[in-house]
């Protein structure tokens, strides 16, 4: 089995790239986007994810089934994330206990 070499400049690149998008994730949270400051936010960090799934995972090189594979973890998180969104947006908040207030 012979693996993929990648030079280290893309490695380096990649890098900054997560280093820039981190700046990019700290400098929003400053910015009053009111409901879209979480979504900006999970945008960034998916993108990150993506990042260092594809090149620092070896996902890019890896074998159609590895690709499917993770395609179908991402997948099943997408769907248990929309379910704990679906369940945390039907809460009713404003009824808090006293203590909490």
């Amino acid at each position: 089995m012979s693996g993929h070499i990648s030079p280290i400049s893309l490695y380096l690149t990649i890098f900054m790239a997560l280093m820039v998008l981190t700046g990019v994730t700290v400098g929003a949270a400053f910015v009053d986007l009111g409901q879209l400051n979480f979504l900006v936010a999970m945008i960034i960090a998916g993108f990150k994810a993506t990042l260092v799934i594809w090149y620092f995972m070896h996902v890019k090189y890896a074998s159609k089934l590895t690709k499917l594979t993770v395609a179908t973890g991402l997948f099943f998180l997408a769907i248990l994330l929309g379910l704990f969104l679906v369940d945390y947006g039907s809460k009713a908040f404003s009824q808090m206990p006293p203590f909490l207030s």
